[in-house]
């Protein structure tokens, strides 16, 4: 007998809690119990949100969008809550959370116990505020830099993707349930709406669906389909896309949602394709499903299985948490907030630090040598972490470049800002102190959720605007001790003015600590760590091709660093590329064996050095190449990584498991997965350059 609470709270699980640890198996009777008991109308409650089209809340809620929980299918009579949506994906989009850096910040720190962290804090901030389901797993592929929502993913590749959303996964997890999205191939923001995306299934499963598997994999309890079609079919209508491979190749056991407002077009379409709840109103469910099942054409059964999807996600999930951590205490709490500097410190990559006449690097700065330090630019003084559409956080305060300066300068060192409108005026400055620093960038107008006539969407250009790089030439001219710091969302061309600086930083939109993150590493107290986890190109015709308003694309498989390789360019900064104040040495790379079987695992090792005078972090990166393949295969992929501290002086010898089902491609005729028994190239560095890396080889027995 299990003791049931029938008091519903806001938040919490009702009658779906239990004194006792369920079973998988005692979930599912549970599940199938209270269906029985339903009616049709109760039934199809579950599938669609609470508040009806056009109502106070439905208004409040678009208005002043997630500034609560998002509640869908409660039922009283039953004691079954509603699920509680709260977006992402940088914190709670509830007021006040904790900001984090954007995804594709923290997937520059290529950390994946620290975005558990992160998704820890996010889930406890959720929950503490109400939520029980966090929509910010955003794990869509960056196919082009331009795309306006790549802040929002991590990166470039499936397999760096798949490893941090899972991370994510795994850490919000331990409190709510996570949604992954946008499923699939959503990497266009302006022609979201309207665009068909068509790919062949090859390409489909091995570059924009792998890290999609690999969250179902971590357990995602929830995934969102995208606004676009995928070769033809709207992705919330799209059978092949959710019932084929969704819920039948990978086995996945959670409840699929739509996308707001737009999501789907027609209910017939959307249930049979295998949506299960449509969000966030009560829209073409609450008003079709109910006379479609009584005139015959849809089927109660699919109605009982979406419901039963919902049903065990929510039991699954009322049986988990750590109730003595929610409260309002948590939120943006000083642990939270240390978080998010921590994550701020290691997402901030250095791009370029040469070493000046004095025999010495520009960076870090050395308050023993740097007495005034003229910060320059709008963005400095600027409250800019991101979107403001429906990634957008509202934390308590935001840290500015100009105040994280100013905090770590004290007395000592005299900073002195200047907005760069005038130029005349800020070269003056310039040349009056021991260093520049040029803060430049993109803001939530340049790039984000396209919202029409508020900004964002995607980047007509990946240059900065004329005026930046013109005035990163002059302070440049007037002062040799000048480093420029950018912020964006994605990549950025630097042609006009790199080779006139001799210090770059990307620091992404770096979150609410990021003011105190970056003066930390411009004054030296933490080492930078972070990587790219994509390409800058030094042009776009290094890209493939994008058009904002296309209502009709193909998508092949090369893009960043795989489609630099195949055509031999050279970027200008490549992927998985990051600088440090220490150097290290790649040494004495060696395999646990030299053949190896198809089901079986590979060890690489390889040894690290610290050969520098700082202590610091180094991210090991492992590629594989394939030789003699009988289809055409990039030059090489991402299949492992790992991250490692090292103290001057230190070695540490880094081993990296590659199983082999990892180098398999997707043959179109079996149809399925195939592992080919020939000669594969292992090269493990620092980047994914090829002068970086080391390289040996290895077979897979037939």
């Amino acid at each position: 007998m299990y003791t049931i609470q029938l008091k519903m709270v806001p938040g919490e699980w009702g009658a779906l809690k239990f004194t006792d640890h369920l079973t998988k198996e005692q979930i599912d009777a549970k599940a199938r119990s209270l269906l029985m008991q339903m009616c049709l109308e109760e039934k199809i409650g579950q599938m669609s949100g609470d508040a009806p089209l056009f109502s106070f809340p439905a208004m409040r809620d678009l208005w002043a969008y997630n500034s609560r929980a998002i509640p869908a299918g409660e039922n009283l009579r039953l004691g079954i809550p509603g699920i509680r949506f709260s977006d992402g994906p940088r914190g709670v989009m509830m007021y006040h959370s904790t900001c984090f850096p954007v995804s594709m910040g923290r997937g520059a720190a290529w950390d994946v116990e620290l975005e558990a962290r992160v998704g820890d804090a996010i889930g406890v901030e959720a929950r503490s505020q109400g939520a029980n389901f966090f929509g910010g797993v955003c794990i869509n592929l960056l196919r082009h830099p331009a795309w306006g929502r790549a802040q929002e993913t991590y990166g470039e590749d499936p397999f760096h993707l798949g490893e941090m959303g899972a991370a994510l996964v795994r850490g919000v997890q331990r409190h709510i349930m996570a949604c992954i999205k946008h499923y699939a191939l959503n990497s266009m923001e302006n022609a979201r709406f309207k665009v068909d995306v068509r790919v062949n299934e090859r390409t489909l499963r091995e570059i924009y669906l792998l890290h999609f598997q690999r969250c179902i994999e971590e357990g995602a309890a929830s995934v969102m389909s995208a606004y676009n079609k995928v070769n033809g079919t709207f992705c919330g209508h799209n059978t092949h896309l959710l019932r084929d491979i969704l819920k039948r190749d990978w086995a996945f056991e959670g409840f699929v949602m739509s996308d707001f407002l737009f999501g789907i077009r027609h209910a017939k379409a959307a249930v049979l394709g295998g949506l299960d709840i449509e969000m966030p109103l009560q829209m073409h469910y609450h008003r079709n499903l109910a006379k479609l099942v009584r005139n015959g054409k849809v089927s109660e059964s699919v109605i009982d299985e979406a419901v039963l999807r919902i049903l065990r996600q929510k039991i699954r999930f009322a049986q988990i948490g750590e109730p003595e951590r929610y409260g309002p205490h948590t939120v943006a709490c000083a642990e939270h907030r240390a978080l998010a500097r921590e994550v701020a410190q290691k997402s901030i990559v250095l791009l370029k630090n040469e070493v000046l006449a004095n025999g010495k690097p520009l960076l870090p700065l050395a308050p023993a040598k740097v007495r005034r330090v003229a910060l320059i630019g709008k963005l400095a003084a600027i409250k800019n972490i991101g979107d403001r559409g429906s990634s957008g956080v509202r934390p308590p305060n935001v840290v500015t470049p100009l105040e994280g300066m100013r905090a770590a300068a004290g007395k000592d060192i005299d900073i002195v800002f200047d907005d760069g409108r005038n130029t005349t005026a800020a070269v003056q400055k310039a040349h009056a102190t021991d260093a520049a620093i040029v803060i430049a960038g993109f803001t939530h107008k340049d790039e984000g959720e396209y919202l029409f006539f508020l900004g964002g969407g995607d980047r007509d250009s990946l240059t900065l605007r004329p005026h930046d790089e013109a005035l990163i030439q002059a302070v440049a001219a007037a002062n040799p001790n000048t480093a420029v710091v950018l912020m964006g969302g994605s990549a950025v061309i630097t042609e006009a003015w790199r080779h006139k600086v001799p210090a770059i930083l990307m620091a992404w939109y770096p979150g609410m600590e990021g003011g105190h993150a970056l003066a930390d590493i411009l004054f030296g107290k933490v080492n930078p760590s972070a990587k790219l986890p994509c390409v800058f190109p030094k042009s776009e015709k290094q890209l493939p091709f994008f058009d904002k308003h296309a209502t009709s694309i193909e998508y092949g498989s090369y893009h960043g660093y795989r489609l630099m390789d195949k055509n031999g360019y050279e970027p200008a900064f490549p992927f998985g590329f990051g600088l440090s104040y220490t150097t290290f040495a790649y040494r004495n790379l060696e395999l646990d064996q030299n053949e190896v079987a198809a089901d079986g695992t590979l060890r690489v090792n390889v040894e690290i050095a610290n050969i520098g005078t700082l202590a610091g972090q180094e991210i090991v990166q492992l590629y594989v190449g394939y030789e003699g393949s009988r289809v055409e295969r990039p030059v090489k992929e991402l299949k492992g990584f790992a991250k490692v501290k090292l103290a001057p002086g230190e070695t540490k010898r880094v081993a990296i498991a590659l199983p082999a089902n990892r180098l398999a491609y997707y043959d179109e005729q079996l149809p399925g997965w195939r592992i080919e028994p020939i000669a594969y190239r292992v090269y493990v560095g620092p980047s994914s350059r090829s002068e970086d890396l080391l390289t040996t080889q290895f077979h897979i027995r037939g």
